[in-house]
């Protein structure tokens, strides 16, 4: 397969993944988006709906309008956009509220940073689909209140989750298989990739220099001598967890990258680059399987390897290793893009239910117990793999 078949096969997986979520994601009782699906596009009655999902809705409605204008596609990201605004944003103590019940009532209040920067990344792409200033404005002030209530000013890097009033919250796990740990590489990966689209339009002095900081944290305390992330430290930095993320270590490698770039110090985007090609090369030749799947993660005290393919990876390895690609000018990196591409086509998309499966087995069996739709299933992850393969390949 070559770049423009790829290409091709992803803009119609687009196509796919985005007619599937307006026609079955749509809340017409309750309004914005139903918070779960099963496998065959049951609605779960009472699942909570969640602040990530309905900004990575925004995100993914809103970046497909500004590559294909279609109206339906910006009618979906203003759905999101304004129940966001309605009903997810705190009016009172800012930021966004973590998870709302199907009536759209608060569920849990917490401020979970990870959404608020998802907020932000949705809010900015809307902005840059159809100028609304009031996303920009809500963006900015997400921003702000990152900076003012989670920033670490003596240890450097950014706090997990708060309570609603900002104080202290004694479990800030982002999920149950998460550890309780106060910095994560995984929320400070998407407060960059935040702020990264934010500087696109906003160049505030404060927004560039959080950028840099959070380029050369990445470089100076997340990422190990292995050139893997580490992924769980305490409020001083110190590791708690030897474990590899493979999907994040490929995903980290192109969002880096992307952030350099759009900071634009040549100094700093030249280390970045040479991180990159090290971290994509790490994951080739540890965190992909014979059928050419993306690893989940590798438990690193007992040897253990999730033999699963989950779906999220498969998408951030197929931009992540073609970003090496063109990066490095090796047209294997091409090749395993390519070939992670036809491990996806063949057993994680699902041709009868629509949408991706949540993951496949080491025989490529999927499995059909977990939801289609849900508080961490959503659009954005292999919905922005399409948009930047076909935004990168030339015609």
């Amino acid at each position: 397969m070559d770049a423009q078949t790829l290409k091709s096969e992803l803009q119609s997986e687009l196509f796919r993944i985005l007619d599937y979520w307006m026609e079955h994601t749509i809340d017409h009782a309750n309004g914005g988006f139903v918070g779960e699906l099963d496998h065959q596009n049951q609605v779960r009655e009472g699942a909570p709906k969640g602040a990530v999902l309905n900004a990575r809705i925004l995100w993914t409605f809103s970046a497909a309008y500004r590559r294909f204008p279609e109206k339906e596609y910006l009618r979906t990201a203003k759905r999101a956009y304004e129940y966001m605004t309605a009903r997810f944003v705190d009016r009172e103590h800012g930021g966004v509220f973590w998870t709302l019940d199907e009536n759209g009532e608060v569920l849990s209040d917490r401020k979970q940073i990870y959404a608020l920067a998802f907020t932000i990344y949705g809010c900015v792409e809307y902005y840059r689909a159809c100028g609304h200033e009031k996303a920009l404005e809500l963006a900015i002030e997400l921003f702000r209140v990152i900076e003012t209530y989670s920033f670490d000013p003596v240890n450097n890097g950014y706090l997990e989750a708060l309570r609603r009033d900002w104080s202290p919250l004694e479990d800030v796990r982002l999920s149950e298989k998460d550890e309780n740990a106060l910095k994560t590489m995984n929320t400070h990966l998407h407060i960059l990739e935040a702020y990264t689209n934010l500087y696109r339009v906003w160049k505030g002095d404060s927004l560039k220099q959080a950028l840099k900081n959070l380029i050369e944290v990445f470089l100076h305390r997340i990422l190990r001598k292995n050139r893997s992330f580490g992924l769980f430290f305490d409020e001083q930095w110190k590791l708690s967890s030897g474990n590899i993320s493979f999907g994040h270590d490929i995903e980290g490698s192109w969002l880096l990258h992307e952030a350099a770039v759009v900071l634009g110090e040549t100094d700093l985007l030249s280390e970045v680059e040479r991180t990159a090609i090290q971290m994509a090369e790490k994951v080739a030749k540890g965190g992909v399987s014979r059928d050419f799947a993306v690893l989940e993660e590798l438990h690193v005290a007992t040897g253990e390897q999730d033999h699963y393919r989950h779906w999220w990876p498969q998408a951030e390895g197929i931009v992540g290793f073609y970003n090496t690609f063109e990066l490095s000018g090796e047209e294997r990196y091409l090749e395993l893009a390519c070939r992670i591409w036809g491990y996806t086509k063949a057993n994680i998309i699902d041709r009868e239910n629509g949408e991706w499966f949540w993951k496949a087995d080491s025989e490529g069996n999927p499995s059909q117990d977990e939801y289609k739709v849900g508080l961490w299933k959503c659009p954005y992850h292999n919905g922005r793999a399409c948009l930047e393969i076909i935004g990168r390949v030339a015609s």
